[in-house]
């Protein structure tokens, strides 16, 4: 946590590294972007001495990144919450996230899909048993916040690059590996929407555009479902999902998830080469969601 030199007073870059340039400080935004607010649960996940999260978590405040939230009155304990400023910074952890699964991780290829045993499929398995933080996206409609999960005893979230409409996609769009079926994509969901209603799921199509373009979309191909726009890239920080850019925006590659009503996910698909057996993999992981008091599973 150093202070800015005379010399790099007015760069900005200089300034935002002066607040979360330390590796500790970027975990500690990682980690409560994914829903962990509390000190313990913050040292757990991170394997930090008490001493430096005691720290780095001062200075986050100080900063204005998190604020502290009491949630217990005797003895007075605090839990740390991202700030409007601090959210701001979840498009900067996509940002280095992408480059290292493209640079790093990868070959440097720009591809909107991923190798089946490579680390953005084993971070996507590893999604299995954890919970999605509470948190609302716009949907197409009206573009007023909608919880991904309420209510229904199972909930799809199916994550697409982009559709084309209301214009058209980025210039080699259809050159880049997995981004080509988004349409298709949303068509198969609509069509099988009676069968995950009948099993008590809900549906939801999850892309980074903006809801009046997805509004265009939906209304054209009929979609019963809402669609819900990550464009501040909240579902994409809170569970690290893989992302591809193109036409200098951030899109999610294709994955399917299915979550129970406590908000556990239950289920993860990723790569998605296989649209169809995709959706029909789905159908049948809501069902067993969606079991009776005997265990025999929902048909419709």
């Amino acid at each position: 946590m150093r202070s800015v030199p005379e010399r790099d007073a007015a760069c900005a870059i200089a300034q935002a590294a002066a607040v979360v340039g330390d590796w500790w400080s970027l975990l500690l935004v990682r980690e409560t972007a994914r829903g962990h607010h509390r000190f313990d649960a913050l040292q757990e996940e991170l394997g930090i001495s008490r001493k430096v999260l005691t720290e780095r978590l001062a200075h986050l405040v100080e900063a204005g990144v998190l604020e502290k939230v009491p949630y217990q009155d005797r003895p007075v304990r605090h839990e740390y919450r991202l700030t409007e400023s601090g959210r701001g910074l979840l498009p900067v952890l996509l940002s280095m996230q992408d480059w290292a699964d493209r640079w790093i991780f990868g070959d440097g290829s720009l591809s909107g899909t991923a190798d089946g045993t490579g680390a953005e499929a084993r971070r996507v398995a590893a999604l299995v048993g954890e919970r999605l933080p509470r948190l609302e996206l716009p949907g197409h409609r009206d573009g007023a916040p909608v919880d991904p999960v309420a209510g229904a005893a199972a909930t799809v979230l199916f994550c697409y690059p982009a559709t084309g409409s209301p214009g058209p996609l980025p210039e080699g769009w259809a050159g880049i590996p997995g981004t080509v079926g988004c349409t298709l994509e949303n068509r198969l969901f609509r069509d099988a929407y009676d069968d995950f209603r009948a099993a008590g799921a809900e549906v939801h199509g999850v892309s980074t555009q903006r809801p009046d373009e997805q509004r265009v979309f939906a209304v054209e191909e009929g979609l019963p479902f809402t669609l819900l726009s990550d464009v501040d890239l909240r579902l994409a920080a809170a569970l690290r999902l893989p992302t591809f850019r193109a036409g200098q925006l951030l899109r999610l590659k294709r994955a399917v998830l299915v979550l129970d009503r406590d908000r556990t996910v239950r289920h993860a698909r990723f790569p998605v080469t296989d649209i169809p057996a995709a959706v029909a993999e789905a159908l049948a992981e809501a069902r067993r969601l969606a079991a009776d008091g005997t265990g025999r599973a929902v048909t419709s």
